[in-house]
């Protein structure tokens, strides 16, 4: 069974999850990009993904290779436009909504996740150049950018750091012209470097001379590859990583200023870095959730077409499909109704940012909720699919010859990049939990209460208001023991609703009997499940700490 891009199901979600039409009015637009975007990455990125997977990015001497086939299939990314779908038409993008924008990327997630990987981080970038860019950033780099022309990149970690920001050692010294000179080492840089294009623009944070401690003392920076003369800069890449999966996304290790020092210019103002940075960082969330959606959504096509075409046993006395099984069929129908949950999620998100972006105050601050959701939630959802789509497949599932091993390969990443999962879980109970003076969260849990029929969501609606109210008084400790948990049961509660909201939709046909199936299954399965984790979302911290970590040994 070919790949196609559920061009279908994205529509159905933009309208009835979404409502795109108070976004846009133009639906003719909307369907011309489901459309053209099915067809490209079917066309253009789905045929790549198993030589990226095979033959991968490879290094020597600093430069670093594409798998034969990905320039092309990059120039005719640039050259149809898609990533300007929802950049700022300032800039030379077509300023469509940024749900649209994210249907785009769902469907390169699915096709080619670790090809999709480089524009994402552009998008990222764009919004960071729009915001805080001076007005030369913004003329001479943005509408490169956003073409794709010259991709973008995010450097924060560094090998002695790891997610703690604030311990980097990248120096910033000013050269008395505006510019400043880069040194440093940076690990973990996505699409660092390759020859895609002719140049890449690298977001640094780095720390200025005198800056403090911590994060406080952090500057953004941009430092091209290539300066404005023509000339190459003072960095490069000296190692990519050997990862186990998403082979053709290029894992740089990045040195800055082996010589003179690296040519940057600073973004935003002197140690305003950090605010900059999470607004890349933001972006960069909702799309690694997409990417747990797209692998979801290409490993549930996998699975389906292997378990109708596998004939193995027999059902009623006849020789069956193993898709004809009860257990094949679960685990069929788990992995639909989880997909369409999260990319239910994942839009719904991108739809409240829209609004956000129009002026609604409350909207934003709800996508400022949702954030760790997507991030956290839809890139669990990703690797347990592309579990069970192994599973469907049997032992040929552990045989790289069928595929399915490499979405689980592929999906495995994503719970840990831009903010690891835990770290998405903190910042839910640490921060947007208090929101607003916690009228964020409880705005959407009110919002849902009002729509919700079905027995097991009120009841997960009711346990979650518990577990809020409980983790809000709780101690840092505490808060972080049961934050997982929490965030699981939140991310579930809304994507339940959202779920529930699609199946009572009027009409007939397969496809809205299979969103019936997935919100009825969701409700008798996963939600159950979700109320079970309220034990979790009230762990005590005491616990956790009641041996020494090496006694787990």
């Amino acid at each position: 069974m070919p790949f196609r891009c559920p061009v279908e199901d994205q529509r159905f979600i933009l309208d009835h999850v979404v409502r795109i039409g108070e976004l846009t009015n133009d639906g003719d637009l909307v369907d011309a990009v489901l459309e053209g975007a099915a067809a490209f990455a079917e066309g253009e990125y789905a045929p790549l993904a198993k030589v990226g997977d095979a033959v991968g990015a490879r290094w020597s001497d600093g430069a670093v290779t594409m798998p034969e086939g990905f320039r092309e299939a990059y120039r005719a990314f640039v050259e149809g436009g898609w990533g300007t779908i929802a950049a700022p038409e300032d800039a030379g993008g077509q300023g469509l909504p940024t749900v649209l924008g994210a249907a785009v990327m769902d469907d390169l997630n699915a096709a080619n996740v670790a090809f999709a990987l480089c524009p994402m981080l552009s998008m990222g970038a764009i919004e960071a150049l729009e915001v805080y860019g001076t007005e030369e950033q913004k003329r001479d780099y943005l509408p490169r950018i956003v073409s794709g022309e010259w991709p973008a990149t995010m450097n924060l970690t560094e090998p002695q750091a790891g997610s703690d920001v604030g311990a980097l050692k990248t120096r910033a010294e000013p050269n008395g012209d505006g510019s400043w000179r880069i040194r440093g080492t940076k690990i973990f840089i996505t699409y660092g470097e390759h020859d895609l294009a002719e140049n890449i623009i690298h977001l640094v944070l780095a720390r200025t001379p005198d800056a403090p401690a911590g994060t406080k003392g952090i500057s953004l920076f941009l430092v091209p590859k290539i300066l404005p003369d023509g000339s190459r800069n003072d960095l490069r890449c000296v190692s990519i990583e050997h990862k186990l999966g998403i082979h053709a996304s290029p894992t740089c290790v990045m040195s800055y200023g082996d010589e003179d020092g690296a040519t940057g210019w600073l973004v935003g103002p002197e140690m305003g870095g950090m605010r900059a940075m999470f607004t890349m960082m933001n972006n960069a969330r909702l799309n690694v959730g997409l990417q747990g959606v797209g692998i979801a959504e290409a490993a549930t096509q996998h699975a389906v077409g292997y378990a109708l075409e596998r004939r193995q046993g027999a059902r009623a006395g006849q020789a069956a499909a193993i898709a004809d099984h009860a257990d094949v069929r679960r685990m069929l129908l788990r992995m639909r109704a989880l997909t369409t949950a999260a990319r239910s999620l994942a839009y719904y998100a991108f739809g409240q940012v829209d609004r956000g972006r129009a002026g609604d105050r409350a909207a934003a601050a709800r996508a400022d909720v949702l954030t760790p959701l997507v991030k956290a939630w839809c890139t669990d959802i990703g690797c347990e699919v592309a579990s069970l789509g192994v599973q469907v497949h049997g032992g040929m599932g552990y045989v790289e010859e069928t595929g399915a091993a490499r979405h689980l390969r592929d999906a495995r990443i994503a719970p840990i990049y831009e903010g690891t999962n835990g770290i998405q879980a903190a910042d839910l109970v640490g921060r947007k939990l208090g929101l607003d003076g916690g009228l964020a969260f409880d705005g959407l849990v009110a919002d849902l209460r009002e729509e919700i029929l079905a027995k097991p969501l009120v009841a997960l609606a009711d346990a979650v208001e518990v577990a809020a109210a409980s983790l809000r008084a709780a101690e840092a400790d505490e808060r972080q023991a049961g934050s997982y948990a929490f965030l699981t049961m939140c991310a579930v509660l809304v994507g339940g609703w959202l779920l529930e909201r699609q199946a009572r939709v009027v009409g007939e046909g397969a496809f809205l009997a299979t969103k019936r199936a997935a919100s009825a299954y969701f409700n008798a399965a996963v939600v159950p499940e979700a109320i079970g984790l309220a034990g979790g979302a009230g762990l005590a911290a005491d616990l956790l700490y009641s041996v020494e970590a090496g006694a787990l040994a």
